[in-house]
């Protein structure tokens, strides 16, 4: 079976990881009990989570020209993801302070540096998505650039997941060019207006549509009647920071090899639940071994 080809359009940032007992109040010091660095951002985490998954993967994001820069890329090569049109602007890159208490709940302070000057894709790159056959992309970098890559896929035809966060307003050349939309129960409120409650309402947007439940599992739907509850696969959790990272890259690697969505869900579900066995961000990711040693595929 050949490779997926995937492209990821998104961010990179340089992730500042600490964990403790609680997560601190206004005002209040906490003293904490480890720290990591490590690349993080959506996009790169997406990137690396691809290449574990089993897929080749090219990353088309910006770095800054500082120190984070230079390591950001280092380590996501190093991964095994194509960084060759990765840009870099001058300026800072992309940084996210995140802390883990001690049931693995986080809070997660992004400043988007580089990632906000990622606008209006070269040539080159929209070749890249177009070669494609997944393309994966989030909104830690401008909503215009996503559209650009996604418009370029549906045009030629590669699949496009779009996970939908942060949340905001989607222009509608993008949501028409959206095979499949990932979304946390936060984002769904903030796309729909009615959240967990009524799922269905993502499949006015987009014709598939996942909505992630964390501990609760997954919901699953389409426009030709599907409607699956995905239950979560049971781990110990040490920190979820990107477990939906994980799910994301996993069900479009899964969904480019050919496996039905519903199958793909599965899998990615048990991406997830791998990655929250350890601290940190783009360490944590799973590789596929550890995904089908968690995976059961669909009742």
């Amino acid at each position: 079976m050949a490779q997926t080809r995937v492209v990821v359009v998104g961010s990179a940032n340089m992730d500042l990881a600490a964990t403790a007992p609680t997560l601190p109040r206004p005002g209040e010091t906490v003293l904490g009990t480890e720290f990591v660095t490590a690349p993080g951002g959506k996009g790169a985490n997406q990137a690396v989570a691809a290449v574990r998954a089993g897929a080749s993967c090219t990353f088309l994001g910006a770095i800054g020209s500082d120190s984070f820069g230079v390591t950001l890329r280092a380590r996501i090569t190093a991964a095994g993801v194509d960084t060759g049109q990765l840009r870099v602007v001058y300026g800072a890159s992309g940084v996210a302070l995140v802390m883990v208490n001690a049931e693995g709940e986080n809070a997660i302070l992004v400043t988007p540096g580089a990632n906000g000057a990622f606008t209006r894709l070269t040539a080159g790159e929209l070749a890249a998505v177009r070669e494609a056959d997944v393309l994966v992309a989030q909104l830690e970098v401008p909503v215009q650039t996503v559209t650009e890559a996604a418009v370029a896929a549906r045009a030629a035809g590669t699949r496009v997941v779009l996970n939908a966060a942060p949340a905001c307003a989607l222009p509608a050349e993008l949501l028409d060019a959206v095979d499949v939309l990932v979304v946390n129960e936060s984002e769904a409120q903030t796309l729909t207006g009615r959240g967990r409650e009524d799922p269905q309402a993502l499949l006015e947007l987009v014709p598939r549509a996942v909505l992630t439940l964390g501990a609760a599992g997954a919901w699953y739907g389409d426009r030709d009647g599907t409607a699956v509850h995905v239950p979560a696969v049971r781990v110990d959790v040490v920190d979820s920071t990107a477990a939906g990272d994980a799910f994301t890259a996993a069900l479009a690697v899964a969904w480019g090899e050919g496996r039905d969505l519903l199958a793909a869900v599965h899998w990615a579900a048990a991406a997830g639940a791998a990655c929250c066995r350890r601290l940190g961000a783009s360490v944590a990711l799973p590789r596929r071994a550890e995904i089908d040693a968690l995976y059961s595929g669909p009742a």
